[in-house]
């Protein structure tokens, strides 16, 4: 087994408490992880399930996402993202769920599918809140993602979709206003936005907006399944797509600090690697130099990781580093991304979906600017009849290492009247990690809610329910939404943390969480977008098995790279962290203390 790499939250001196101490040169410590499994933090075999809870919890709108039997073109295959957040500053998650349409179809007035927000109710049910929000909007609305980008203390919705993105100012009662125009960041052109994320590139306290675009689709100019010019796989009659269609560009969007965005894509390096057919994009801080890069999934071409190069440029450096194709050199159809530090080395470590029949893809971090295709090694390549989209690094059982979950659906309804050994509607999977750099499908033994078949898509993970352990939500083409409540993750121990920026951006997002306990030491970072299409919870949430105290907490602030350091925190709360201010208002009986 490969030993553990030193690893440090950043270049600083730390003192104990809440004082913060500007960077320096001094590794923070050496973070170390078992070499044997600590039995005592193994979770007993079965003792998590999930349960698809959706329709007592009040989810009853169905996702519409084109002819449920025929899809004619590649819109009405592609399907779209979900999102936990909590739109109201509560504490508790809620749901938002994207929406499709129908091509050529002239709704009844009032009957048209739309967009839909449901409050959470804190008692294991949501309200639909749609009407009064202002979010409804019918159309063909793929991605979403979320950041508070005007720093007024209530996050705020982007969505992409097949028309025009969608800038929503949460207005911070219940309310969201359309300001994509007033913001500047309206493009009159039909464009097929896919992912999205919010990160501050520039670290100037102000989030900043990267948006990938799909295809460039002209549903007249392309070809159908009933065309001369028609698409097979499999020798059976598809739409099209993408291969043969052109691509688009992405967009990065540079926040003006006034409610305003600036397009910097030239500029930044963004257009550079030309038109791809990308669709996830998320943001974390892959080489640990303080400054926030970009990995995107790419469809049928190399994906693409845009390093930060701290004067407001990046360079794509997925091709050197490893993480553009697959361990044999090939292009792979890249669906959904989930970000984690998997072996915990303190290096961030990526997941990617793929198409069926390829193995979606494990690449493990070296700390060297390098990533090692570890799919089969790791065990992660044994299923490959699926496609795959959605996906997460959970741990699912609070054991302190992160698992795996992703979600499956195929494209092709029609696959079901032909027997080629794959199915239109796929159960979810489900990776155990093994704490030795080692993962085992457990999906057989997680219930209900993982082995139920559905084509999904997007899968959004967070603490819906506030008890401790992280759920699903699932979104399900042509049919109601997937919550899938963890039920038994909480046996074990864990520590959730929301992070309130000051000189940073309000959500905080690109800030470093470390959790130690013992010799044993966690990360993430707060994060925008990822899984496919999708948001998660802006909370980060550690499990740490059997422990009752987690020994160290630290907080590696973006903009000004100053830590805050926590000691002695008992486990089993949901703490919000201010920066400058340290834990305020912690959601729990117990107490907790800084030294």
């Amino acid at each position: 087994m490969k030993l553990p790499r030193r690893h440090f939250l950043g270049s600083s001196l730390v003192v104990l408490g809440s004082t913060l101490m500007d960077a320096l040169t001094t590794p923070l410590w050496n973070w170390k992880r078992p070499l044997l499994l600590d039995t005592k933090t193994e979770a007993a075999p079965g003792q998590v399930k999930f349960v698809d809870v959706a329709k007592e919890a009040g989810l009853n709108v169905p996702n519409v996402w084109g002819s449920d039997t025929n899809k004619r073109y590649i819109i009405e295959a592609k399907g779209s993202g979900i999102a936990f957040f909590d739109y109201d500053g509560d504490g508790w998650l809620d749901i938002y769920l994207t929406n499709g349409t129908r091509l050529g179809e002239k709704w009844p007035e009032g009957k048209a599918p739309t967009s839909q927000l449901f409050k959470n109710n804190r008692d294991g049910t949501f309200t639909n809140v749609t009407e009064k929000s202002g979010l409804a909007r019918t159309g063909w609305q793929t991605g979403v993602c979320v950041g508070d980008y005007n720093n007024d203390g209530f996050d705020d919705l982007f969505c992409c979709f097949w028309g025009h993105n969608i800038l929503f100012h949460n207005n911070g009662d219940g309310t969201f206003t359309d300001v994509t125009r007033k913001a500047g960041i309206y493009d009159p052109q039909i464009r097929w936005g896919a992912g999205c994320t919010f990160l501050d590139y520039d670290r100037d306290g102000h989030l900043d907006l990267f948006v990938c675009n799909y295809i460039k689709l002209d549903p007249a100019e392309t070809p159908g399944p009933n065309d001369p010019a028609m698409c097979q796989w499999k020798g059976i009659p598809v739409m099209c797509g993408p291969r043969g269609l052109p691509g688009d560009t992405n967009v990065l969007f540079r926040n003006n600090g006034d409610g305003t965005f600036t397009d910097v894509s030239a500029k930044a390096g963004i257009l550079k690697p030309g038109p791809r057919y990308s669709i996830t994009a998320v943001s974390y801080d892959f080489d640990n130099d303080g400054w926030p890069d970009i990995y995107v999934a790419v469809d049928s071409e190399p994906s693409i990781l845009f390093r930060n190069n701290h004067d407001g440029t990046f360079t794509d450096v997925a091709v050197i580093s490893g993480c553009a194709y697959s361990e044999n050199g090939h292009e792979q159809a890249g669906m959904g991304v989930a970000v984690g530090d998997y072996d915990c080395d303190g290096w961030f470590d990526i997941f990617k979906t793929n198409f069926a029949d390829d193995t979606c893809n494990l690449y493990h971090n070296n700390g060297d600017g390098t990533f090692s295709d570890v799919t089969f090694s790791s065990g992660i390549g044994i299923n490959n009849r699926y496609v795959a989209w959605g996906c997460g690094f959970v741990d699912y059982d609070n054991d302190g290492w992160q698992d795996i979950i992703q979600t499956n659906g195929h494209v092709y309804p029609q696959i079901d009247a032909h027997n080629i050994g794959q199915t239109y509607k796929n159960p979810r999977l489900v990776y155990k990690n093994l704490r030795n750099g080692e993962f085992k499908d457990v999906s057989d033994e997680m219930g209900p809610g993982i082995t139920e078949h559905y084509s999904s898509r997007g899968a959004a993970f967070g603490d819906y329910d506030n008890d401790g352990d992280i759920d699903v939500l699932v979104l399900n083409m042509g049919d109601i939404p997937s919550l899938l409540r963890n039920d038994g993750g909480n046996k074990q121990n864990w520590i959730k943390i929301k992070l309130i920026g000051t000189k940073c951006n309000r959500t905080a997002i690109g800030a470093r969480v470390g959790v130690t306990t013992g010799n044993y030491t966690q990360m993430d970072e707060v994060h925008s977008g990822s899984s496919v299409m999708s948001q998660g919870d802006l909370r980060l949430h550690f499990g740490i098995g059997k422990a009752e105290v987690v020994d160290v907490i630290e907080v590696k602030w973006p903009t000004t790279q100053k830590i805050e350091r926590f000691t002695k925190v008992k486990a089993n709360q949901i703490l919000t962290i201010r920066e400058g201010s340290g834990i305020v208002t912690p959601q729990s009986s117990s107490s907790s203390s800084t030294t």
